[in-house]
């Protein structure tokens, strides 16, 4: 693993000096950096700047030729600017939309990581390219890879039993979906509910800066403090314009819970991005408060899609496959990011660590305080659902279904 530090310190070098020099002088400082590094020299200078491993060998063996030979001609021949072949994505600019489509459909990835992989391989990659028109090499494929946030991943033992048998259909009915409203300018909005957080003094992993030997003291014990209490944050992710919403309960994690965050998202912010919406799909998991056998929370939507006036199209991920919804690697693995190593001692520090988070492709975050109490173990009886204006669909109805907005009653003259 790469001294974070020091890679930084590469980093900023580079930004300072880049534009400063000529290509061979960038080639001579990075292999001089590489070579003050010592072990893993290469690797740590590539991941800083964004080089060839290749350039930096070259620039190995010239710094090694020219200590010998300090007066070799070949020391003062300079490429002229722009020389030299040009890379793949500025040869052929759809080259790497091209390679995200093949892989988004079976991106893996842990929730709360930044990173994503492919279980597919450089070379099935390389030639599926190349058969659409975008010819490329399985090592060019690896690089673009790795520069999108891929890596290569192991099996591990963490799954019982066998997976759903149309697990794999019901991920490319999402996608189909998703981008079918996409197209039409409909809202698609992905959701779920974070980890609970106990607020208070209390132990958060992760580090941050901080004076030398002067770290936050928290509580040794993680025992709930009945006066602060605990933070609920459901979230609502817009996948179409990379902004989300969180509401931050202090009672329980309950369908109605859900439901009156997808409504808040809807009033401050979807509305108005989507003014002229005549639905709006939820990709959800398929468990928990949004769960595709939660009787409240299919009686809670006919209440949003009453009040909204339109209808909600409602896809479920297949049991045990949460991580895969958007709203985990786009938007909470950032959350926990941006607050890691700091005590959650209130619940309106969390509120503006939330909302203050950001990332280089533009994620903004709006969050809210909700104090109000959503009362656990209501039952639906079969009457109250049978009111429910519920439409499954065609494919897997328990997973995708429909909710109509009813029909404003009459009233009596």
């Amino acid at each position: 693993m790469q001294d974070a530090a020091a890679v930084q310190r590469i980093e900023s070098k580079f930004r300072s000096l880049g534009a400063y020099m000529n290509e061979r002088l960038r080639r001579l400082w990075a292999a001089a950096e590489a070579k003050a590094y010592r072990w893993g020299g290469i690797r740590a200078v590539v991941e800083a700047t964004g080089m060839s491993p290749t350039t930096i060998r070259k620039g190995l063996l010239e710094l090694e030729a020219w200590t010998k030979h300090p007066h070799s001609p070949v020391a003062a021949r300079i490429r002229r600017m722009g020389g030299g072949r040009k890379r793949k994505t500025e040869s052929d600019p759809g080259l790497l939309a091209a390679l995200e489509a093949l892989v988004d459909p079976a991106t893996r990835g842990d929730p709360e990581s930044p990173l994503r992989w492919t279980s597919k391989s450089t070379r099935v990659l390389a030639r599926q390219l190349t058969k659409q028109g975008h010819p490329v090499s399985d090592r060019t494929v690896g690089r673009l890879l790795r520069q999108a946030g891929y890596s290569l991943q192991g099996n591990r033992k963490t799954k019982e039993g066998d997976s759903h048998v149309d697990r794999n259909a019901q991920f490319e009915h999402i996608n189909n979906q998703a981008k079918t409203f996409m197209r039409r300018g409909q809202p698609v909005i992905s959701v779920d509910t974070k980890k609970k957080e106990l607020v208070g003094e209390f132990k958060n992993g992760g580090r941050e800066w901080m004076p030398q030997g002067k770290p936050d003291e928290v509580r040794v014990h993680d025992f709930l403090d009945k006066n602060l209490g605990k933070a609920i944050p459901y979230g609502v992710y817009d996948i179409t314009n990379n902004q989300g919403w969180v509401s931050v309960g202090i009672d329980h994690d309950t369908a109605q819970f859900a439901t009156a965050a997808i409504h808040r998202w809807w009033k401050k912010m979807g509305r108005r991005h989507y003014p002229h919406a005549t639905e709006l799909l939820i990709t959800a998991d398929g468990g928990g408060s949004n769960g595709s056998r939660c009787r409240l929370w299919k009686v809670a939507l006919q209440d949003l899609a009453n009040q909204l006036r339109i209808p909600m199209y409602v896809c479920h991920f297949p049991p045990g496959t949460s991580k895969w919804n958007k709203i985990e690697h786009r938007m909470f693995c950032h959350i926990t990011q941006n607050w890691r190593g700091r005590p959650l001692v209130s619940h309106e520090v969390i509120v503006h660590l939330i909302a203050n988070t950001v990332t280089q492709q533009g994620l903004k975050i709006r969050a809210e305080l909700d104090k109000r109490r959503y009362p656990a173990g209501i039952k639906v009886t079969n009457e109250t659902l049978a009111q429910v204006n519920l439409k499954p669909q065609s494919f897997r109805g328990e997973w995708n279904y429909i909710i109509q907005p009813l029909k404003p009653k009459k009233q009596p003259r």
